[in-house]
């Protein structure tokens, strides 16, 4: 007899991935949240309170699911002012998309990647 298992990551765990991931990055100095990641970040704050829980933190990264099951990453970052944007911004996609995949199975289909903000050299 043949028994199917299915496992399904929810997206808090992912954007927890992502965003480890997105800080391990070279140029990257820390994720932002962001006007509407501030939102998400005081509702999953508020249900944790109620829950008792402490996972880990995933402030500046979103991750949703399309009808199609489709894996949608967003991470909002500032990068250091002595690196190339688009350099960054590449190498963000690529480590978030392999780390995710890595440590949960699940594909990435889009990482977005967001600079909100390049932090200037110490002088």
């Amino acid at each position: 007899m043949t028994s199917s298992v299915s496992v399904f990551i929810e997206p808090p765990v992912v954007a927890a991935v992502a965003a480890h991931a997105a800080l391990s990055t070279p140029g990257v100095v820390r994720l932002e949240p962001g006007v509407r990641g501030l939102v998400t970040t005081l509702v999953r704050a508020g249900r944790q309170r109620w829950l008792g829980t402490d996972p880990a933190s995933s402030e500046g990264v979103r991750v949703r699911r399309t009808e199609q099951g489709r894996l949608l990453v967003q991470v909002d970052v500032v990068i250091a002012g002595d690196r190339h944007a688009g350099e960054v911004g590449r190498a963000v996609q690529r480590e978030v998309a392999t780390v995710v995949r890595a440590q949960t199975g699940q594909n990435v289909d889009e990482v977005v990647v967001s600079i909100l903000d390049i932090e200037p050299e110490p002088r």
